[in-house]
């Protein structure tokens, strides 16, 4: 059996998306170290490409991870929006130096995390196996794909939890607030 090439299509949905290309474009310009863009703007894509939809579910923000050990302080976040949005004033950034992350996480969460050595290696601690994707335009608009998990259960419209870092409730809580079953009722959820 011919496996699907889940990265072909991924890739041509994004390349079709003129909203998509343009926030890769903005973020590539303005070029935070180690940069990714992911979670819910992916997500969303796949999910309304395979629900069928004619009109796009808008993302809460653009989650733009990126990886500056030389700067640990949350102006280096907000600096790197505010770079973004001077670019693209329409979109709702969310830029997040994951070389700080462990700096914050325990007052958020409330458990403790070890420091990040790289953009990829935090995105394999993203909430959900679904959205533990991210991407980069590259000089070349070429795309660059980061899948720790694969892109399996993006393509296959599963939402599983992914274990690094959230707990069941956390899950379980996210998966109601986000509304996934009422956004895209063809979403296989496995709990736990």
């Amino acid at each position: 059996m011919v496996q699907p090439n889940y990265e072909a299509q991924l890739h041509q949905l994004i390349t079709q998306n003129e909203r998509v290309m343009a926030i890769l474009r903005t973020v590539r310009q303005c070029n935070p170290p180690d940069w990714l863009v992911g979670a819910g703007v992916l997500r969303n894509l796949v999910w309304d490409h395979l629900h069928g939809y004619q009109q796009s579910t808008p993302a809460r923000d653009i989650d733009v991870a990126f990886f500056d050990a030389t700067d640990l302080s949350p102006e280096r976040d907000a600096e790197v929006t505010a770079q973004l949005t001077a670019v693209l004033p329409t979109v709702a950034w969310e830029a997040t130096n994951q070389a700080a992350v462990h700096l914050w996480y325990a007052e958020f969460f409330g458990q403790t995390w070890p420091p990040f050595t790289s953009t990829v290696e935090a995105i394999a601690t993203w909430p959900e196996t679904a959205t533990c994707t991210a991407v980069r335009l590259l000089p070349d608009d070429s795309i660059e794909i980061v899948a720790p998990f694969g892109l399996e259960d993006l393509f296959q419209m599963v939402l599983r939890r992914n274990p690094a870092r959230v707990t069941v409730a956390q899950f379980q809580q996210r998966f109601q607030e986000k509304q996934i079953l009422q956004k895209w009722p063809l979403v296989r959820l496995i709990d736990g």
